[in-house]
């Protein structure tokens, strides 16, 4: 096996023909009696009203222009610490659940020397060794559960036998992702506006990738660049030096503490996601928000919270479309919070943080991590005998090729790179009722990946013992549109092939 490493490839894919112009025409707007076209600016404006907006903090101006790339090459460790470490951005992302891996395509941090460059891609073909092999040993496994539950025997249907295959394969390559070393290339469709754009040169040398995030951002930055030299010429700060970002001057880089993965693991309780704070009076003060929001005084709290809450009664709760932030009588469910304290692994939190308005407080792994291994096994692993010894010496493997690269006096941050998707993140995250349903919503359907189906059916159960009424109709799609509206599944062909809307929660996951 060879280790492929291209170096990130950066295309502007769309774009605003004239941003910075753009820019300073909405800003002329607010103070006109009509709407400034772009081509009416002068360069006397560009030169007096862009620095004067920017510096002034009116930055919204700014969000307008709006810049679409496509980006390839790029680590998942870039994409989970700093691409989609915070809210706004939109992307679709090549899915390690549904495209199989086959060629070691990973980042290798430029500058190692030899010796640190030799164990880094040894690192790098081990996991994809033990991910073709926790592959091959996982397809009977997922075939014979797949068979089981679409009743394969009794269909006698070549053609569904092959769909069963196929989807045994995806299933395989779906949990053997977790031996796959986090430096692992992906690609993307990455759409920001020209105000994030600024924000990421800014912030490039923070978290945990800065060699990559300023190789990265600088190439899009470029590339603006070459559209509109004014964009950045005329405005923008300059990318703050690594050694004045607080996490580096508050945490330098280093082994994390095992007595502080030890507290926090018990203080879960045994759980991947526990309760940790929530509004007390949430159910009172949403019931009274509703009454507000509609003038209906006559209503108590138990038939206000059913107006808002109850699918038969609230028609946006059974919309495909999130429309709940366009509804006066859905913001009323922003008023209760939740915080939960969780544990999952890097592969599967880079989808829960999709999620971006149930924000989380991620850790910089380079200061967290252990000197041993701590990972997150997947139950389909944890149950054979031969793929669980596959998986515990490849990961074990990965934590041995770390500190060999430590010991050599390579960087925290770069040493990191080897280590598998099954790395155990710890973090606390905290959400609104209104945003907590819509991925709640996603997230309790058999076809979420199973750690944050677990989380999410955890959080629903925790909130259920304080709020009964707030989660009373709280499921996935099939179950809040049973009875109400067809086709109950929104996952047409794929559906799971489990009635789940007759007894949820009280369900059993096979796979």
């Amino acid at each position: 096996m060879t280790v492929v490493d291209t170096g990130p490839e950066v295309r502007l894919r769309n774009w605003f023909d004239r941003p910075y112009d753009d820019a300073i025409s909405a800003a002329r707007t607010c103070y006109s009696s009509r709407v400034i076209d772009a081509d009416e600016i002068t360069d006397g404006q560009r030169a007096r009203i862009g620095p004067l907006t920017f510096k002034g903090g009116h930055h919204t101006v700014f969000q307008h222009a709006t810049f679409e790339f496509a980006l390839s090459g790029i680590s998942r460790q870039l994409v989970w610490t700093f691409l989609h470490g915070f809210p706004y951005y939109n992307t679709e992302q090549q899915s390690q659940r549904y495209v199989k891996l086959d060629q070691v395509a990973a980042h290798v941090p430029p500058g190692l020397d030899a010796e640190a460059r030799a164990i880094f891609e040894a690192a790098l073909e081990h996991g994809w060794s033990a991910y073709r092999e926790l592959t091959q040993r996982l397809e009977p496994v997922t075939g014979e559960i797949l068979s089981d539950l679409w009743r394969l025997k009794d269909r006698q249907n070549v053609e569904f036998g092959k769909n069963v295959r196929r989807e045994a394969e995806k299933k395989a390559i779906e949990t053997a992702r977790y031996v796959i070393p986090i430096a692992c290339h992906t690609a993307m469709v990455y759409t920001i506006s020209g105000l994030v754009l600024y924000r990421l040169r800014r912030m490039m040398n923070v978290g945990d990738t800065p060699q990559e995030a300023a190789d990265v951002v600088g190439r899009m930055v470029a590339k603006v660049e070459r559209l509109d030299p004014d964009f950045f010429s005329r405005v923008g700060d300059a990318p703050l030096p690594l050694e004045q970002t607080p996490e580096r001057s508050l945490a330098p880089p280093g082994l994390g503490d095992s007595a502080a993965c030890e507290a926090f693991d018990k203080s879960l309780e045994g759980k991947s996601a526990r309760l940790i704070d929530w509004s007390a009076r949430g159910p009172e003060v949403i019931a009274g928000a509703v009454r507000h929001v509609l003038g209906r005084s006559d209503l108590d709290d138990d038939a206000a919270l059913e107006l808002v809450l109850d699918p038969a009664k609230n028609p946006y709760l059974l919309e495909t479309l999130n429309v709940s932030t366009h509804s006066p009588l859905m913001r009323t469910l922003a008023h209760a919070h939740f915080t939960f304290r969780k544990k999952l692994s890097h592969t599967a939190d880079s989808q829960d943080q999709r999620h971006r308005t149930v924000p989380g407080s991620r850790p910089l792994l380079s200061r967290t991590v252990p000197g041993h291994v701590d990972v997150i096994e997947p139950e389909l692993i944890r149950n054979d005998r031969g793929a669980h010894a596959v998986f515990v010496e490849a990961v074990e493997a990965s934590w041995s090729a770390r500190d060999r690269l430590l010991r050599l006096g390579v960087e925290p941050e770069l040493a990191l790179y080897v280590l598998p998707n099954a790395l155990a993140v710890r973090f606390e995250e905290s959400g609104t009722l209104l945003d907590l349903i819509h991925k709640w919503t996603l997230r309790t359907c058999l076809n979420a990946q199973r750690e944050i189906f677990q989380a999410s059916m955890e959080e629903v159960e925790q909130v259920r013992e304080i709020h009964p009424k707030l989660v009373e109709h709280v499921g996935p799609p099939c179950f809040v549109r049973s009875g109400l509206v067809r086709p109950r599944c929104t996952e047409g062909s794929h559906f799971c092939g489990v009635p789940v809307w007759r007894s949820f929660p009280d369900i059993e996951r096979s796979i």
